[in-house]
């Protein structure tokens, strides 16, 4: 039996499972790849390649996705988003900044507008911004976000905002954390590590092998890999990403880093251009201990759904 929920309805999708839109890694494949499997997939807009997102979203051809941004990063390049509505996608999902000046050309092209969340306070402005989707992301995460576990934040955001579908985000990787952020409240899960682990992604093997390799407490958030690669991002964010030689060397010592911040940073991109991931950071959340294969995607979307039916109580349509 499907899970049908207000969230599968508002996004027009089977399974209540959307990809991160991680930026680079979530390209045009990936994403129709979650698509095709009856989830929601997202390309990642990062930073706001605008040859990229085109040359990814004709990669996707004709299946029905959707792309994320970076809030803060997408103010400074508004032009992008146009170009974004004009393939009519899905849904668009904005993180880490306020999505009020965007909301209205989002609904106005008819996309779901869903926004990503790190605090009872930033879920009720996305609910007042009109968001249709709210993504609460949990300090376990890979990438940038706060501080706050998954496991206290939902339920507060569930609570904060009960005409919105909230989705969890932030440590899951199978059907048992999908199962419990369900009965948690939430009605979804996005995911963005398990996802890297897969034949799609657009990540390199290497780090897709470190991420299967990876243990519980291997990653760790700070800031060293954003000064690293020179891009500094507003606080409170801080980036979480795998353990490696380059972290272990400058954690605790970021003053005397962004003090030699260019010669670094050449080095950090020389390593990441040619797959030296003792340098370069890969950027995964603690939902890789749970991870163990690089399976397709749809094989994950399948799995998870699967198990977390079975796991969960018999009556969980709330449509209405």
């Amino acid at each position: 039996m499907a899970i049908r929920n207000r969230l599968t309805e508002t996004l027009g999708i089977e399974h209540p499972v959307l990809l991160a839109p991680m930026d680079i890694v979530s390209g045009g494949r990936l994403a129709a790849a979650v698509s095709h499997a009856g989830g929601l997939g997202l390309i990642g807009g990062g930073y706001g390649n605008r040859d990229w997102i085109e040359r990814e979203w004709a990669g996707a051809g004709n299946a029905r996705i959707g792309c994320g941004f970076i809030t803060w990063s997408l103010a400074q390049r508004p032009g992008l988003l146009d170009g974004v509505l004009d393939h009519r996608p899905a849904a668009i999902m904005l993180s880490f900044g306020d999505p009020n000046p965007f909301a209205s050309a989002i609904r106005a092209a008819g996309a779901r507008l869903i926004c990503q969340v790190h605090s009872v306070a930033q879920a009720r402005d996305a609910a007042g911004a009109g968001a249709d989707v709210i993504v609460a992301q949990g300090t376990g995460a890979g990438g940038h976000g706060q501080s706050e576990p998954l496991f206290t934040l939902l339920p507060q955001v569930v609570e904060a905002c009960p005409d919105v579908p909230v989705v969890a985000a932030g440590g899951i990787a199978d059907g048992r954390g999908m199962a419990a952020a369900m009965m948690l409240g939430a009605e979804g899960v996005l995911m963005g590590t398990r996802f890297y682990a897969s034949h799609e992604a657009d990540g390199h093997p290497e780090a897709k092998r470190r991420i299967v390799a990876a243990e519980g407490g291997q990653t760790v958030r700070s800031i060293v890999f954003d000064i690293s690669r020179r891009n500094r991002w507003p606080d409170p964010y801080k980036g979480r990403v795998l353990r490696n030689h380059h972290v272990e060397r400058w954690l605790g010592r970021e003053g005397e880093l962004e003090a030699k911040a260019e010669e670094v940073g050449r080095d950090y991109m020389a390593a990441r251009e040619r797959g030296d991931f003792d340098i370069a950071a890969v950027i995964a959340g603690e939902a890789c201990a749970l991870i163990h294969d690089i399976p397709t995607a749809g094989e994950i979307v399948r799995r998870i759904v699967a198990d977390a039916e079975r796991l969960l109580p018999p009556r969980r349509d709330t449509i209405g």
